[in-house]
């Protein structure tokens, strides 16, 4: 309970600071605003989203990770599926080079890729911030789901296969549903990785592709220690991820759970 105040407190401020007045704010504490609820508003809210960017800003995030999580989780399922149970030349090398690619750093990609992108006229778009964190964010999803897979019992795909069912049915009725909590595990770390990065966006997207983190820095430096403009803009920033969170905490737990008692 008391760890549960300690990490909500920060929270209830930024959020009670995000729909008070710059002049409420600078004259007195956001805890003042519990015995007065009348000085609270939106106007905050809808002043960041007409006339700053911001909409924008959160549109081009939603844009850039949804469809960088929904890829990394599709092309990781089939690529683990296929590393763990199906014969193939080469696989066993293929997935050392994968493994490999694991100790790669992002930041010695950085440059020579928006090169690669300045010349194919992916730079400074999403599809160019998709890309790349999809490139980077993969192998660590195969040997993830790889790992979880491989743990299935073999008697279990024998005992499908004996009774006719292909690979691909194999796969998507009975590996899919038991790797359930390993994707949902996998899927809330990439789309918090990918929504929460600045790096990779600073450098690949232009003004008009920007994601909310990005934005948020430009208002540091456009309004200072605007705390009127800077509280809602960062808690739209934070609440997205907490909805995702708590809407997937089940799956969450149990793929934490199923790991620690294997």
């Amino acid at each position: 309970m008391l760890v549960a105040l300690v990490w909500i407190t920060p929270l209830a401020g930024l959020l009670i600071s995000s729909v008070r007045s710059e002049g409420d704010n600078a004259a007195d504490g956001w805890w003042t605003a519990l015995t007065d609820p009348s000085q609270l508003s939106l106007d905050n809210y809808s002043a960041l989203l007409k006339d700053s960017g911001m909409a924008a800003a959160f549109g081009n995030t939603v844009l850039i990770s949804v469809p960088t999580t929904a890829l990394v989780v599709a092309i990781a399922a089939l690529a683990g599926y296929a590393f763990a149970w199906l014969e193939f030349p080469g696989r066993d090398a293929v997935f050392l080079v994968v493994v490999g690619l694991l100790v790669v750093p992002v930041q010695i990609g950085l440059l020579p890729v928006a090169k690669l992108f300045g010349a194919v006229g992916l730079f400074g778009t999403v599809a160019g911030v998709v890309l790349f964190h999809v490139a980077y964010g993969l192998p660590f999803a195969i040997f993830l789901l790889r790992n979880y897979f491989a743990e299935i019992p073999r008697e279990m795909l024998e005992a499908a296969r004996m009774d006719g069912g292909s690979e691909w049915r194999i796969f998507s009725r009975l590996v899919l549903p038991l790797g359930r909590p390993a994707i949902a595990s996998l899927a809330i770390f990439q789309f918090l990785w990918v929504w929460n990065d600045m790096l990779v966006a600073l450098l690949f997207a232009d003004s008009g592709s920007q994601p909310l983190t990005v934005a948020l820095q430009s208002q540091m430096r456009q309004f200072g220690s605007n705390i009127g403009v800077l509280a809602p803009g960062a808690f739209l920033s934070l609440v997205v991820p907490l909805i995702v969170f708590f809407a997937f905490q089940r799956h969450f737990v149990q793929g934490v759970m199923a790991g620690s008692v294997k």
